[in-house]
């Protein structure tokens, strides 16, 4: 049986807010290490993924349009609210994974602040690369707000974003979420969960 995680992720992706739903609530209570990397997503697609960009640029394509009704079927599944797009969408999430990165090193603090954030964006529709709403976001669910707006915009945290994200590209991802099982296997996105799963021998 497998039993160590790494979940690279970007709060902006609303993929990456039902996978995070799902893959948490599967793991409950297992004997599962997991570990939380934050990234920017658009740094793998700029380095490997470009495609995705271009597929923007029609809205009209049959699968473009559908994707978004299967995202709120998915998101229904879930348990998770979808209010997406937004009028931020599609948001720049630099300053969001930065706060994230601040709170790297203590995992528990940084799934709440992500929960509370994926919430923020995808059900509340509010703009998390405004400063200010990710203070709140941190205050709200029980974290240094001011503090940690401070830490973000360290050094630090910006090359911890940066190292976290060339891992990611340098390891095969070419997107978010990307999960590694055991530092070796890859699966990319919520549908591949149940292989993930499988993997893990839940």
């Amino acid at each position: 049986m497998s039993n160590t995680a790494e979940f690279f992720y970007d709060l902006s992706s609303p993929w990456t807010r039902i996978a995070f739903a799902n893959f948490g609530k599967a793991i409950e209570g297992k004997d599962i290490a997991v570990t939380w990397k934050p990234i920017l997503v658009g740094g793998v697609f700029n380095a490997v993924n470009e495609s995705v960009y271009e597929s923007r640029k029609n809205p009209d394509n049959p699968k473009f349009r559908l994707n978004f009704v299967w995202l709120k079927e998915w998101a229904g599944l879930a348990g998770v609210a979808m209010n997406f797009p937004s009028a931020y969408h599609p948001v720049k999430s630099v300053n969001a994974m930065r706060f994230a990165c601040a709170l790297e090193k203590d995992q528990a603090a940084l799934v709440r602040f992500s929960e509370a954030a994926f919430e923020a964006y995808f059900t509340d529709q509010r703009n998390i690369d405004d400063l200010d709403v990710l203070e709140e976001i941190a205050t709200a669910c029980g974290l240094n707000g001011p503090v940690l707006r401070t830490a973000a915009a360290s050094e630090d945290c910006k090359q911890r974003l940066r190292r976290n994200t060339q891992e990611a590209i340098d390891r095969g991802a070419f997107g978010s979420p990307t999960i590694f099982i055991d530092g070796t296997y890859m699966y990319f996105g919520n549908d591949q969960l149940p292989l993930v799963m499988q993997r893990l021998g839940l």
